[in-house]
């Protein structure tokens, strides 16, 4: 992480600025939500999974709006949640600094702010895009500003219902095995929420040792004076070659299926409160329309992450090819394309993450019941996507939903706030543009679940208040009649 005393006077002032303005808004508001025990074992009203951004977010929402008895579990060490400092490689962020991301409205929350009263105004206007380890020095401040309730070292092993609508959550901290009782559960569990990094196949027959995936922990010191080839142009990939590169790797083939690396990211052109608001309320055909479409265009690399590659010699991009076959001779793995066979001594694979609810153990009890979009939707002729079919099809408030209504209604009460949320919602849960919006639309649907499941109980509370505003000395003592009947009221 960077060194936090900068500025410390400054950041200290954003802090105070911060809590004046969260006074003015009243806010965190109170909590409202009826306390709950099972034999004994207090009941949390809502679980987050993950603790990077998106759970960060979720958790500053949920106490905004007043649900102060809620959790977020991470399995990470404090400080290590999310990408930013493990698998991610780049120098800065993608997306453009001004960004507001997770701040929520607040402008006192936003990174810009932060970055300011770090390293001030002029540093601010001189910065290119975020530098990734300072995003992450950002989100361990906004997690410690907003005191939000993370628990690190706390993986979820199993999430299971119960017979009274609740959820048990099974989870492993420490070598101690522990359950928690939850009304809520959302996944904020990044890219590869609902699956995993996706290897092709044809890596099967290779040695383990001599490849990688780019979310993967890679040794990138040990590929110094190596052959390093790299499949697929993304960003990560592209990142990842840059960093063998800079380990000292003696040469890097990058291996890309496309005659051209794709230029334009056309998301990003279209990016409005439109497509952030709007987006949910497009017929299934539209949304389709959409994402297949953008998809099948692919998002450029960032221009610094080529750049970042190619400025070595050493670096050879090979275009329209694909991977044909893939073979280890001895100490070495040889790829073969329809233009060649390249000998490397460590293949990475920039190939993504799939959507494979099979591959989440704490989601098997559910997996069966899922609703996904091949269910809802017949893919369109020409249109054929398999990510987009897998994709969960989720309620207004990023719940799953049952393949056969009535086979498991616990799924109402678990929130896909990660990334294969996409298809029904836009981007609002993988990305850092829209994040507040996402965690805005998610935090107010779980508060009308928790109020409407618990009416009973406000309205037993409406009954009880009796706190008068009138007391009996408002009128003038020579209005008798009045008082009279004030009183009879009030008795």
């Amino acid at each position: 992480m960077s060194d936090l005393s900068a500025h410390p006077d400054n950041l200290a002032a954003l802090e105070e600025r911060l809590r004046q303005d969260l006074s003015w808004l009243e806010l965190p508001a109170k909590s409202w939500v009826p306390a709950r025990d099972v034999d004994g074992q207090p009941v949390v009203d809502v679980v987050v999974i993950g603790g990077g951004m998106a759970g960060l977010v979720a958790s500053g929402m949920l106490k905004r709006l007043g649900v102060a008895n809620h959790l977020v579990l991470d399995k990470a060490a404090a400080g290590q949640e999310g990408p930013w400092v493990t698998f991610a490689r780049m120098r800065t962020l993608r997306s453009p600094k001004q960004l507001t991301g997770p701040a929520m409205g607040l402008p006192a929350l936003t990174f810009r702010a932060y970055y300011e009263a770090r390293f001030g105004r002029e540093a601010w206007v001189a910065l290119d895009r975020a530098p990734r380890r300072i995003w992450m020095d950002y989100l361990i401040w906004y997690r410690k500003v907003l005191d939000l309730p993370v628990r690190n070292g706390v993986s979820v092993d199993n999430i299971l219902p119960r017979a009274d609508g609740m959820l048990d959550i099974a989870c492993s901290e420490g070598g101690a095995k522990k359950t928690i009782v939850a009304r809520h559960v959302v996944l904020a569990t990044g890219r590869d929420g609902l699956g995993g990094p996706f290897v092709p196949a044809i890596a099967g027959s290779m040695d383990r040792k001599y490849w990688a995936h780019t979310a993967d922990e890679i040794d990138f010191a040990a590929l110094r004076g190596k052959r390093v080839g790299v499949i697929g142009a993304g960003a990560s990939a592209m990142d990842n070659a840059a960093s063998a590169l800079e380990a000292g790797a003696a040469r890097l083939d990058m291996f890309v299926r496309r005659k051209t690396l794709p230029a334009i990211n056309k998301f990003t052109g279209i990016g409005s409160q439109g497509v952030v608001h709007g987006f949910a309320g497009l017929p299934d055909e539209w949304k389709w329309r959409f994402l297949s479409y953008a998809m099948s265009q692919q998002t450029p690399p960032p221009r610094p992450s080529v750049l970042r590659v190619s400025a070595f010699e050493q670096a050879h991009l090979h275009l329209e090819s694909p991977i044909d076959a893939l073979r280890q001779e001895g100490d070495h793995i040889v790829v073969t394309t329809p233009r060649g066979s390249y000998p490397v001594d460590f293949l990475i694979f920039g190939t993504g993450f799939k959507i494979d609810l099979a591959n989440r153990p704490e989601l098997a009890s559910f997996e069966p019941h899922i609703r996904l979009w091949r269910d809802r939707f017949p893919t369109p002729a020409g249109m054929e996507n398999v990510e987009l079919e897998g994709s969960p099809d989720l309620g207004d408030a990023f719940e799953f939903l049952e393949r056969v209504p009535g086979s498991c209604p616990a799924l109402s009460k678990i929130h896909c706030f990660n990334f294969p949320a996409t298809l029904s919602h836009g981007k609002l849960t993988g990305d850092i543009p829209a994040i507040s919006e996402g965690a805005d639309r998610l935090v107010r649907g779980i508060v009308r679940s928790l109020f409407v499941e618990d009416r009973e109980t406000h309205f037993a509370n409406l009954q009880a208040f009796d706190t008068p505003e009138l007391i009996g000395d408002e009128w003038a003592a020579d209005d008798a009649e009045a008082l009279s009947e004030l009183s009879s009221q009030r008795n």
